[in-house]
């Protein structure tokens, strides 16, 4: 606190990462988004090397002219948006709550 008894922008920014509320929501999003992520980049990466390694399977007719390795490459579309929805979800139940309620802490305190 300063003489005149305000806190310091930098002083309240680091009490709420100093904080136990900050370290269990940022620990609550790593635990969503790091294996989400990895879970994706798997994704995209087996159907990169599908398509270099394994042309032949990529071929294979499904119906018509639509063969495997359209299907992947749009399912990779389809779990794009479907990552999307799950994470707004996530957030919606479980992150924005907490920050929520930690930004009204803060903003309370100043």
């Amino acid at each position: 606190m300063s003489s005149t008894g305000e806190r310091s922008t930098g002083t309240v920014y680091e009490e709420v990462q100093a904080s136990p509320e900050f370290a269990q929501l940022r620990s609550r999003l790593r635990r969503f988004v790091f294996p989400m992520s990895a879970a994706f980049l798997a994704w995209y990466l087996l159907y990169v090397v599908l398509a270099s390694y394994a042309p032949g399977f990529m071929a294979i007719s499904v119906f018509g002219n639509i063969n495997v390795g359209l299907l992947i490459g749009l399912l990779q579309f389809v779990s794009t948006f479907t990552i999307t929805t799950v994470y707004v979800r996530f957030a919606n139940k479980h992150i924005d709550p907490a920050a929520k309620e930690l930004r009204e802490r803060i903003e309370g305190a100043e």
